[in-house]
């Protein structure tokens, strides 16, 4: 409807952070919905008595309630033709005064085919042929401009609703930042505040900036970022992440980020800008709709001119089906409901905790044939973990992991850290704590000297062991100069990493992983989850070596990373998805997707989205040019009237929106 084509999905976007806080002003055109001035003003500001929708909703209904009135008294007590045309032309004005400024505006900028001129030629062309005809039949020309307004703020009530789906997202940006200066407490935009400087958080406030906390102890509600709905305890020393809810006790924390800088700020770039990234088929509309006014232009005014002028046909006949012509041509359908479903498809994904960078990725995402994971950190935990226990004959499990635990008490290695969390209990005091490089460790434990390490260290200390083949790394503990038994740790498969895999061959996606480790433990991983194909032993740049070749062989391939150690890939991937972006610069500058649950279960639901956003884009522009086609025929025939005109420009866009808004509603299958 108006310039619709320019602006639907970056207005909703732009309404979305609308409300102003210091220093932080977005401009978007001096409006929220920029539709070429249809609601000059109509912002979402805070505070305002009576709402843009409930104003401009008055103007329709006031110049319905004069058209009516026309209606009643040309039915009962007839009316002269100028008094008739002064009545429907007050209506008109009252209606549709916005789409002739619009159209003179344009005209004088050099604008002229657009929807606001066929509206204003179509309409005001039917008040002429009224007058020339001295039918005084002026109400189809109002109803034109009532039914189109009604579409109009039907339209943006829409666009609203697509909008909510990402206002969670935009409800992280922070209004101020308590900065302490001096012992004072000062209220400052976060931009003013600067790397070193130390600000407070309330109970209650939003964390403004990413920072480390100094003072206090509090829990924080992440879920505006993660998704996880249980708090996270903070102290001294936990990074805070801009965003998050603090939730108990008053909190000091020295900035490390600049306002620019923060987790906040870089998400909400990506959901201000992603609707500027435009699909294929939003491009191609934008220019489908740049050449198609001024033909439908020329074929209205040949539809006028050429009967009367060489076939003896009526001037006013032929007149009235140009006009009809000119109002079932307006591409609004068109132009509003492609933005729209992609904006609403972005607002499916953003309910469902994925974050994409712009409508041009739900191309990709749909059309993806093979999917590539990293393995640590993606399809695995990335955290060690004690898988299993083998001890010798009369020795107990839980001696061998107590003895362990004991001489690995002081270590920080993450192998070190599982085994104490599976012995449980606290460790028995050890001295003499001897690391041996690339060996273990030995530590004299109750007077007694107990080894953990590698079979390695068993031969250098001539222990007679029973050697481990398995997937993962193997810890040998002896005490005393006796072997107890091993311990087997390993990385654990994320929990919903097997389904994942196994939807996505079902949606016909091959999958492949690629890892730097052994091949033994690569492989084994890659056939406990079902993996298609398994590329181990691989260096980073090796990583994005092998993705090419497979790309070279698929049409679209998406890699799957953590987003710090796998920007390479990522930014090499024909689209990259990154796992766990909160908090990961590299995830949101490198991805194109990043899932912000740091869940794999969003995978098949983001192709799922892209895919059933396409399938409604299809829908809607082959309803509307077919609906549009026939009626332009049956216009020009003389069998269609202005009603039905306006079903096929009004009537087609209200059913169009309303189809482009399934896309914001995802079920997974």
């Amino acid at each position: 409807m108006h310039n619709h084509a320019e602006g639907v999905a970056a207005a909703a976007a732009a309404d979305a952070h609308a409300a102003p806080h210091p220093g932080h002003m977005h401009e978007h055109g001096g409006h929220s919905h920029d539709h070429g001035n249809a609601h000059a003003g109509h912002s979402h500001g805070e505070g305002e008595e009576e709402g843009p929708l409930e104003k401009s909703w008055s103007r329709v209904i006031a110049g319905g309630i004069i058209m009516i009135a026309g209606l009643i008294l040309e039915n009962t007590v007839g009316l002269s033709l100028w008094v008739s045309f002064a009545i429907y032309f007050a209506a008109y004005l009252i209606l549709g005064i916005d789409v002739l400024a619009a159209a003179a505006v344009n005209i004088a900028h050099g604008k002229v085919f657009d929807e606001n001129f066929l509206m204003t030629v179509a309409t005001l062309g039917t008040f002429a042929l009224g007058i020339w005809q001295q039918s005084g039949d002026f109400a189809e020309a109002c109803a034109v401009m009532l039914l189109y307004q009604v579409g109009e703020l039907l339209t943006d009530a829409a666009v609203d609703k697509s909008r909510d789906s990402i206002a969670s997202l935009m409800d992280l940006r922070p209004d101020y930042a308590n900065l302490e200066i001096d012992g004072r407490v000062e209220k400052v935009n976060p931009q003013d505040v600067k790397i070193g400087q130390t600000i407070v958080i309330r109970p209650g406030e939003k964390v403004p900036l990413d920072s480390v906390v100094t003072e206090g102890t509090s829990s924080l509600n992440t879920a505006a970022l993660t998704g996880e709905s249980m708090p996270r305890d903070v102290t001294v020393g936990s990074q805070l992440l801009a965003g998050c809810v603090n939730e108990s006790g008053l909190l000091h924390a020295e900035v490390e980020k600049g306002y620019a800088e923060s987790t906040a700020a870089k998400i909400l770039d990506v959901m201000e800008n992603a609707s500027s990234h435009k699909a294929e088929p939003e491009r191609f509309i934008t220019k489908f709709a740049r050449y198609y006014t001024p033909i439908v232009c020329l074929a209205a005014l040949i539809v006028a001119l050429v009967p009367p002028l060489f076939f003896g046909g009526a001037w006013e006949t032929w007149t009235y089906r140009a006009l009809l012509f000119l109002i079932i041509s307006c591409p609004c359908a068109l132009v509003v409901s492609v933005p729209l479903t992609y904006f609403s498809g972005l607002g499916a994904a953003s309910k469902n905790g994925i974050l994409i960078k712009g409508a041009n990725y739900f191309e990709a995402l749909r059309n993806i044939s093979e999917v590539v994971f990293d393995k640590t950190g993606t399809l695995t935990k990335g955290t060690f973990s004690v898988q299993s226990v083998n001890s010798e004959p009369g020795v107990s499990k839980q001696d061998v992991l107590e003895a362990a635990a004991a001489a690995e008490q002081n270590s920080s290695h993450p192998i070190a850290r599982s085994v104490l969390a599976a012995a449980g209990s606290k460790p028995a005091p050890a001295d003499d704590v001897k690391e041996i490089a690339g060996r273990g460790v030995s530590a004299v434990v109750d007077g007694t000297q107990v080894l953990a390490g590698n079979a390695l260290l068993m031969k250098d200390e001539k222990i007679s062991f029973k050697a481990e083949e398995a997937p993962g790394t193997v810890l040998y503990v002896a005490k005393g100069g006796k072997f107890l038994g091993s311990i087997l740790i390993a990385d654990e498969p994320k929990a919903d990493a097997k389904q994942v895999l196994s939807e996505l061959h079902s949606m016909n996606i091959r999958t492949a992983m690629l890892t730097g480790d052994n091949c033994s433990i690569g492989e084994r991983v890659g056939k406990e989850l079902g993996v298609g194909e398994t590329y181990c032993e691989l260096l980073p740049q090796q990583k994005v070596e092998m993705l090419e070749k497979i790309e070279k062989a698929n049409t679209d391939t998406a890699f799957v990373g953590d987003g710090i150690n796998d920007a390479p890939v990522l930014s090499a991937a024909d689209i990259g998805i990154a796992m766990g972006g909160v908090g990961s610069d590299a995830a949101i500058e490198a991805a194109d997707v990043v899932l912000m649950h740091d869940q794999l279960s969003e995978i098949p639901v983001a192709v799922g989205i892209a895919r059933k956003t396409r399938r409604i884009v299809v829908q809607n522009v082959v309803f509307a040019l077919a609906v549009k086609l026939i009626v332009m025929i049956l216009g020009v025939l003389g069998i269609a009237n202005m009603w039905l005109a306006v079903f096929a420009d009004v009537g087609v866009t209200l059913i169009a929106v309303v189809n482009s808004l399934r896309a914001l509603f995802y079920a997974r299958h």
